[in-house]
């Protein structure tokens, strides 16, 4: 247990009491004895007061009485704080005032965080996205920065572009990106009770390009063939002067909301005929798109988003189509 008792602090004219310790950082399930020191202008004996931690009365049995003006309190085995601010624990007259605060900041060194994966836009600018480490709550305010350098001769930069989602955080680096020289990125995690570091993942951003969506995706009929649709769309405009083949995949479904189909091996075309639909259906399709070969980087590229879905209906069978 960490005891700090302070009967002889010396407490200005604008307190009336005072907790000590002030504001502890403390590991999960550790104890912790503070004390409440009166101003003697109060006239109250320490007998008369009580604790609380976040508005709940603490038990009496936990209480000792250190002289007339001290009053202390054993707190065994806490879970980590329930807010970022800390735990707020409360020195209380008997008629509910509050004399002296102290916030308790309790919780866990952070761990390693895992799952670092980075993605380059267009070739434009380099974004990663990682996992907290472990259970991944530490309880207390922990600050993840995303570190990264050439692999040879580069100075340590940090990513300054920070977001949160739903398993972890992602940063994006906006500042002029090399395309030929090899990056070292890694994720450093700090708070008060310690530090973890991801591991360092090595990365040619050529290799780890993704586009726009294909553009201008049509959906048309083909003549009076009531069971086939032609899909068409135009290639990424952001990388029409970059070396590469793209590969293409179209995804449909009917309008009544019937599973996906996936069309795989397209290859470098920019057009599609679907065929076995119904006939009289409307069909919704989409298209993404991944940047193969770029430069002559010899990893596949990364999927783009799926383009907004274009829609169409084959003609109904037997009848003509005008």
């Amino acid at each position: 247990f960490l005891l700090l008792l302070a009967p002889d602090v010396l407490l200005s004219s604008s307190h009336v009491a005072m907790i000590s310790p002030q504001d502890p950082v403390l590991r999960t399930g550790s104890g912790l004895t503070a004390s409440c020191t009166l101003s003697p202008d109060l006239g109250l004996h320490a007998s008369s007061l009580y604790w609380t931690l976040n508005g709940v009365r603490l038990s009496s049995s936990a209480y000792s009485v250190v002289s007339s003006d001290v009053l202390s309190i054993e707190l065994r085995s806490l879970n980590g704080s329930r807010q970022k601010s800390g735990d707020n624990l409360m020195c209380h007259a008997a008629d509910g005032r509050i004399l002296a605060g102290s916030c308790l900041h309790v919780g866990m060194p952070p761990e390693k965080p895992v799952n670092l994966t980075c993605w380059s836009h267009n070739a434009k600018d380099l974004s990663c996205r990682w996992s907290v480490g472990g259970q991944g709550e530490t309880h207390i305010p922990t600050k993840y920065t995303l570190k990264y350098k050439l692999r040879w001769h580069g100075r340590e930069n940090e990513c300054e572009n920070y977001s949160s989602e739903k398993k972890g955080y992602a940063c994006r680096i906006s500042a002029k990106i090399a395309l030929f020289t090899p990056y070292e990125i890694w994720v450093e995690a700090t708070n008060q009770l310690g530090s973890a570091a991801s591991d360092i993942s090595s990365l040619d951003v050529l290799d780890v390009v993704t586009t726009d969506p294909p553009a201008d995706v049509r959906l048309s009929r083909i003549g009076r063939l009531d069971d086939q649709l032609m899909v068409r769309w135009a290639s990424p405009p952001e990388l029409k002067d970059f070396l590469f083949q793209a590969e293409y995949q179209i995804r449909y479904r009917t309008e009544d909301g019937g599973d996906w189909k996936a069309v795989d091996n397209i290859g470098n075309l920019t057009s599609c005929r679907l065929a076995g639909l119904r006939p009289g259906t409307v069909y919704f399709v989409q298209v993404r798109c991944s940047p193969v070969g770029i430069f002559g980087s010899r990893k596949p590229g990364i999927w783009s988003d799926w383009s907004h879905p274009a829609a169409a209906s084959t003609p109904a069978g037997g009848k003509e189509d005008f």
